[in-house]
């Protein structure tokens, strides 16, 4: 073995799992960001986390709200998770910019994109700094899936996105 970047790191570990963070914005329109690391910490009580970069809109929505939902990106939202991922919501109306069509969610103002494979409803618990990013600590109210979306996973580093395939 040779030393190596966390950078490079991350291409050699690839795929991983891409999420798609949905918050409101003040003026009630959906914001969405692309992530690039969560996990589930508990099932009982459920419980997730993400990271997030400090300058995030979106993370500062979450911690002004206290409201999120997880999204996991179906095959649809290929190169709109791209773009999610490298435009900050602040002066931009994602949604409109890539093309993404949002669909409701019973109970929450937080709108998620039609085509999500798995969509998680969360209350902020917590958020810590963890260098030049967040950690988002999250209680989750509810879970949706849809077996028919095809996952979407972040390859070489990030640069990637793409489904996941099984060698057989």
């Amino acid at each position: 073995m040779k030393q190596i970047t966390l950078p490079k790191a991350s291409q050699l570990t690839s795929p991983n799992p891409v999420t798609v963070v949905c918050t409101q914005k003040p003026d009630g329109s959906t914001n969405l960001a692309t992530v690039s690391w969560w996990t589930y910490l508990s099932y009982n009580p459920g419980m997730i986390a993400y990271a997030m970069a400090k300058p995030s809109y979106s993370g500062e929505m979450v911690r002004e709200n206290q409201k999120v939902i997880l999204t996991v990106p179906g095959a649809e939202m290929v190169d709109a998770v791209l773009g999610c991922g490298s435009t900050t919501g602040r002066n931009t109306d994602k949604v409109s910019r890539f093309h993404i069509e949002l669909a409701e969610i019973e109970g929450s103002p937080i709108k998620i994109p039609a085509h999500s494979r798995v969509a998680i409803v969360c209350k902020l618990k917590e958020h810590h700094e963890v260098g030049d990013h967040y950690l988002y600590i999250c209680d989750v109210e509810q879970v949706y899936g849809d077996e028919s979306e095809e996952a979407m996973f972040a390859w070489d580093g990030y640069s990637k996105i793409r489904p996941a395939k099984e060698k057989e």
